[in-house]
């Protein structure tokens, strides 16, 4: 029998939000399906673009949901951007840190000397978000980097959910410093590699499975790494989103959910001018996708995918395919 997807690695890299949980609540059988790994001598590393908590904190809430975790295990674009910028600048350089207390933690762990004012001549600027960030942040800011500082951004998410609905995220912030000085920072965070890079390197890993459910950070940022991605379907993206994706957010894998990792992947081979995958069938037609399956089949998709992304190995931009379904065998 075709052994499980995830034993064709040596680590899986897992999303939060949309992966492990929804909202308070964990997706149900996402903790079972993370304690599953370390028996099947699977490593398992947590990334997130949050770079406002510590790892200690979002390892005890992961815990609470009964996922397995340690602060060992998960990495934050707080870390991966202290890390990228201590590549960058000499050991103990003054850094002027705009975010959170937990940014400057990261930045004093890599020998470096977090400062608050432009007027202390810092080196370099690493910026993340915090929610008690004013204007008189973003210009000290913008005056260091303007000056010639190193800027480094953890991420450039643009947007956050809250309870009360979406506020403006990291990225927005970045965008203000960048557009009063014209310069552009290095990025940490999703969709960025150094992230999933860090996380690598510490796990001592060399074929990670990054596992997330949005194709613009984490299949994305898997991609840039150069790691095997999937996409899993329990938070914001679909298949048919995956079917339309441009080519660098195309996911290698289009799982269901976390127990599908101990399942065969099914193979998606050619037939005749299309492609299968189980009993489904699909081809293109001009600038539609005809797949022979039950519809929403999810095997339909992964041929779909196949046969749309042979047709267009290309896309710079979202591509919006029709998909025409024939309920049948495919065969």
């Amino acid at each position: 029998m075709t052994k499980a997807l995830v034993e064709n690695f040596d680590a899986v890299f897992a999303d939060l939000d949309g992966v492990v949980y929804a909202g308070p609540h964990a997706i149900p059988g996402a903790p079972e399906a993370l304690q599953g790994l370390e028996a099947a001598g699977i490593k398992l590393a947590y990334v997130t673009n949050n770079a406002s908590r510590s790892s200690e904190t979002v390892a005890e809430h992961l815990r609470e949901l009964g996922a397995p975790a340690t602060a060992e295990t998960v990495f934050g674009s707080a870390q991966a951007g202290a890390e990228l910028l201590a590549g960058l600048i000499p050991a103990r350089s003054r850094v002027l840190v705009t975010g959170s207390a937990t940014l400057a933690d990261q930045v004093r762990a890599q020998d470096l000397e977090p400062v608050s004012s432009a007027d202390d001549e810092p080196v370099a600027v690493i910026q993340g978000f915090d929610p008690g960030l004013g204007w008189k942040d973003l210009a000290e800011t913008a005056f260091a980097v303007a000056a010639g500082a190193v800027w480094v951004a953890t991420n450039t998410d643009l947007s956050i959910p809250q309870a009360r609905g979406i506020a403006p995220g990291n990225g927005t912030l970045v965008a203000a410093v960048a557009a009063a000085t014209g310069r552009t920072p290095l990025v940490a965070g999703k969709p960025e590699a150094p992230l999933f890079t860090t996380a690598a390197r510490h796990l001592g890993v060399s074929r990670p499975l990054v596992v997330g459910d949005r194709l613009d950070t984490d299949i994305l940022g898997g991609n840039t790494a150069g790691y095997a991605s999937a996409l899993v379907l329990t938070g914001v993206d679909s298949p048919a989103t995956a079917l339309a994706a441009r080519t660098a957010e195309r996911p290698v894998h289009l799982i269901p959910n976390l127990a599908a990792l101990y399942e065969p992947y099914p193979q998606v081979v050619r037939a005749g001018e299309g492609f299968r995958c189980g009993d489904a069938l699909a081809r293109v037609t001009g600038g539609a996708v005809e797949i022979t399956a039950p519809e929403e089949s999810l095997d339909g998709w992964r041929a779909a995918c196949a046969a749309w992304w042979e047709a267009h190995p290309d896309a710079p931009v979202a591509t919006s395919p029709e998909v025409r379904w024939t309920v049948g065998s495919g065969s």
